[in-house]
Parts: C-alpha cells; structure tokens; sequence
C-alpha cells in the first residue's frame, strides 16, 4: 500500500523566541517491506540552518536551528511510503528459555546487536513488578511466539487506553498500578516485562493508517519489536494486539521513547507555550 504521511507540529509562543534548535526524526526508515519513494521537511520561519545524519541507531535526524526572532515555529513533514504485508517466519516451536539462552551466547552475529535492548534504559528501568507481570505469560518451556502474543493480548485487555492519562515522566511502576495509560506507556510495559526475562526488546516509533479501527490512529504511534534468534525482529503492537503489518508505518527505534522523540530541542525566551501536533497518514493506491 502506498500511502502520504504528514506530521505537523505547530509551538506558538506568549513572547518571541530569540533561537531554537530541535532534532527531528520524522522521516521514515527504509526497511524490508518498507520503501520510502519521498520525504521533505518544511519549516516556518523558512530560514533555519538544517544538518542531517544518522543517529547511533541508524534512525534518520534532522537538526534545524534558527537564529532570528520568532513567536511561531512550523514543522511541517510528509512522506510518501510503500508498505508491503509482512509474513510471518518465527520458528514457531522455538521456547523462550532457549531464545533468551541463544542471545546471550550470542549464537549469530545478530545476537550481539540485539544484545544491548536487554539491559534497562532510562525510561523502562528494572523492576520486580515488572518481572511479576510477564510471568503468567511465561511459564517454563513455552514456545515463545505463543508467549508474546499473549502478553500483547493482556496488555491490550488489561490497560485502559486512556489519552492525557499519563506524562512521558511518569514512573512505570506507576503506569503498571493504574493500568492505563497510551500507545508508549503499552510499549514500555511490555519491553520492561521482556527485559527482565533477559530478552531484547526495542522501542518502535511510527505511524498508523488513518480513520483505522486501531487505537492511535491521528497520532503519533508506538509499538515494540522482539529479536527472536534465527528470525531476527518481529513486532508486537499491544495497544491494538496486532503484528504490525502493512497499516503501519515505522520512523524510528531505539530503547524507548527518550532515543526517538519526533521532535525535541531547545528555545531562548518565548515564556508559556502551546504545542499542536497533527498526524494523517493516507493511502494513495495499492502499489
């Protein structure tokens, strides 16, 4: 499917910002199943100084600084992305006391890479209740395919989606309390269950197809992918307890969300601030 994505973050300020630089990661990662046929940035005051180059994890970083005074700034950017159907190849009888012991062998090349999202980041630390949580899902010798849908599942039925419930600074443990929260709160649940099993897990940030029947639709999105020896990575979306397919668009990954925020950065002056942020992502045809 061939779709036109736009993302557009508006900061309109109560006093003028003397300059501002912020990093965007808003141009979507060629993937297998995943081509990007175009992509540009627009931005308002048009007179920014714009770097680009990869980040540590490969994700595509747009840097713009402006140097003048301004009360609005416009970050405008739209991608046309064909995204193909994924098929499904995990070794289906592979347990996950064995995937979790291949890993850590590091039985292929690919282990060593996947190796790092094991370990806590700043935003899914360790956590006992975290360990308690995933348990159910993962009882000794069970096939780890099957225990990865099911933990999606239970995320998916036991946490309320709830927007403007949570802050990004808000403690998981608490997340994990109130059972409620939004698409990054879900992935950052179920990556902190999977670390602390000593599995790799990374944090997905992307887009979902327009006026879907899915949660996070008009809006940023997260997901989780999980590397499975011999596979490599499969993605798990537990806000709508789906495998990620061709209603998906992926823009970038790291740990969790702190590695891949759209936009971030800092401003000189400018006082309060209001933030307004639109999400459409639309099909042109079936490619």
């Amino acid at each position: 499917m061939l779709y036109v994505a736009s993302h557009i973050t508006r900061h309109i300020y109560e006093s003028p910002v003397s300059q501002c630089v912020n990093e965007l990661r808003l141009t979507p990662r060629s993937l297998p199943g995943q081509q990007v046929r175009a992509s540009k940035i627009r931005v308002q005051p048009d007179t920014p100084a714009i770097s680009r180059r990869k980040d540590y994890f490969g994700n595509d970083v747009t840097t713009i600084s402006i140097f003048e005074p301004h009360e609005q700034l416009l970050i405008e950017a739209t991608s046309t992305v064909d995204v193909q159907p994924q098929e499904l190849k995990a070794e289906p009888s592979l347990c996950w006391e064995e995937a979790r012991e291949r890993l850590a062998m590091q039985t292929e090349a690919a282990c060593l890479e996947a190796l790092e999202f094991v370990f806590e980041s700043p935003l899914v630390p360790q956590d006992a209740e975290l360990a308690e949580f995933a348990r159910p899902s993962f009882p000794p010798h069970r096939p780890l395919l099957e225990a990865l849908r099911e933990l999606s599942r239970r995320i998916h039925t036991e946490f309320q989606y709830s927007p403007k419930s949570t802050s990004i600074d808000m403690p998981l443990s608490q997340v994990l309390r109130s059972r409620r929260g939004v698409c990054q709160d879900f992935a950052h649940i179920m990556i902190g269950a999977l670390r602390s099993l000593r599995l790799s897990a990374r944090y997905v940030s992307g887009y979902l197809r327009s006026s879907s029947a899915y949660r996070g639709a008009e809006a940023s999105h997260a997901w989780v992918s999980v590397f499975i020896p011999g596979t490599g990575w499969l993605s798990f979306d537990p806000t709508n307890d789906v495998m990620p397919s061709d209603s998906h668009i992926t823009l970038a990954w790291g740990r969790d969300y702190g590695d891949v925020p759209p936009v971030k950065g800092i401003s000189f002056g400018g006082g309060g601030q209001i933030v307004e942020v639109e999400v459409g992502v639309r099909p042109i045809h079936a490619a």
